[in-house]
């Protein structure tokens, strides 16, 4: 019963050490404590939206992005680096655990005259200086860090899914354009094998047809090829090496709105490598308070009984353990923490640079881009099919030589090729453009005309 008695006095006696420790933290919200560790929903990895099928629709490109974030791997693994800092947040809010010490000291001692007794200690160290707010700073900036690394990845692979989607509607199209060109090719040899059959017309321009025939059966396959390819590019980046989909839905002939270049590059400011660039900066500072804070000594207290043997007699213990700031001051730390801090702000200036250099780029890009298509729509496609028409029908008359006829055709293919081409760059250079500015072109209010 005597042992047990005491026990409970060292149980009573640790418990109102802690509830010291805590009155002198100012953290009486401890005790009641709680370790939440399940993984927030709010934050937006794509898994909680309704699973896309791909074998179920004619793919629009809000269903391709929402396979990519449903899907893809390497967002999938940024996203659970982002649920990692979950626990440093957690671990970066504990207290330091007490120390329990038992001490028997001269045990074998064989002289009556000396006392043996055993000392039950428990002991915490108290952080002083505001170590334990730094730290969680620190941490919580971190995981803001990966917030943005998150969130930068993640518009890169929309960017790049959407690139991928223009590849495959453009392979389509040009695809189109192959099977039409080798049905003109088709009517362009029955009417030169009519010429030379009612002797009209030389041999050699019905060999020259069937030549040019197998040329576009070329290009036809070529373009199926290419389709083929763009497919494929598109279903991986869901982790489908064998895609399912149909076909694309879009219109390659669709145009935005394009704001002006000082409305487009403010908002350069909104990207997540800027804004990752900035926590980085404060992180930076906060890791310098945390360093100095550190500088502070903490304060072990502790408290205990020890128990006599011979007298039978117990005793209460206190101690205190400060260290001596004399050699270690934090010195190299600080050294290293400011260094780091030159070197976040500097990285920020840069990608600032980087991000306008390429916005600056792809605005100007994206001007001649619409000009050019702007170009072939209005002028040099419409021109090189009324010249093929012209052509064409008067090689039927005989008016023009095969020839004329042949290079009219040729001239009218590689133009509708050329714009497609146009196209697909004109659309990737918008995706370019809303990757740097981290939105969509169209919400953008122009306050003027664009150059």
């Amino acid at each position: 019963m005597y042992m047990v008695f005491r026990y409970r006095d060292l149980y009573r006696l640790i418990v109102i050490i802690q509830w010291v420790i805590l009155i002198l933290t100012g953290s009486f919200q401890v005790m009641a404590e709680i370790d939440f560790t399940g993984i927030s929903l709010s934050r937006d990895t794509g898994y909680s939206a309704p699973v896309i099928q791909e074998e179920q629709h004619e793919l629009t490109l809000h269903d391709a992005v929402r396979l990519m974030l449903q899907n893809n791997p390497e967002l999938a693994s940024f996203s659970k680096e982002v649920r990692a800092f979950d626990g440093t947040v957690l671990q970066a809010s504990k207290f330091r655990n007490p120390d329990f010490t038992v001490e028997v000291e001269d045990i074998n001692q064989p002289r009556p005259s000396l006392q043996r007794f055993t000392s039950f200690r428990i002991s915490q160290l108290i952080e002083l200086g505001g170590k334990r707010s730094a730290r969680m700073t620190v941490a919580s900036l971190g995981q803001e860090l990966a917030d943005k690394s998150y969130e930068s990845r993640r518009l890169d692979l929309i960017a790049r899914a959407a690139n991928a989607f223009i590849d495959v509607l453009a392979g389509q199209e040009r695809l189109r354009v192959a099977e039409e060109t080798l049905q003109l090719t088709q009517k362009v040899l029955d009417s030169a094998t009519k010429r030379v059959e009612s002797g009209k017309a030389p041999p050699i321009e019905e060999t020259r047809s069937k030549v040019a025939l197998s040329t576009a059966h070329i290009e036809l396959e070529q373009a199926r090829r290419d389709l083929t390819a763009a497919r494929t590019q598109l279903s991986l980046l869901w982790g489908n090496p064998s895609p399912k989909f149909s076909k694309v839905m879009g219109d390659l002939e669709t145009r935005v709105v394009l704001p002006g270049f000082a409305e487009l590059e403010e908002r350069i400011k909104y990207n997540p490598l800027v804004l990752r660039s900035l926590t980085n900066v404060e992180q930076r500072k906060a890791i310098i308070e945390l360093e100095k804070s550190r500088r502070i000594p903490d304060v072990t207290l502790g408290g205990g009984v020890r128990r006599y043997f011979q007298s039978d007699d117990t005793t209460a213990l206190l101690t205190m353990t400060v260290p001596i700031p004399v050699f270690d001051r934090n010195q190299g730390n600080l050294q290293e923490g400011y260094q780091r801090l030159d070197k976040a702000m500097d990285e920020k200036d840069m990608i600032h640079l980087q991000l306008r250099s390429e916005f600056t780029r792809a605005y100007e890009a994206l001007l001649a881009a619409q000009n050019e298509v702007r170009l072939l729509h209005e002028e040099v496609l419409p021109g090189a099919e009324t010249a093929f028409k012209v052509a064409n029908k008067g090689y039927e008359l005989g008016r023009f030589s095969f020839l004329e006829m042949l290079d009219a055709q040729r001239a009218l293919f590689q133009n509708r090729v050329l714009y497609v081409r146009a196209q697909a760059n004109y659309h990737r250079l918008i995706n370019e453009l809303e990757r740097l500015v981290a939105a969509p072109i169209d919400s953008v209010m122009p306050d003027h005309e664009s150059r």
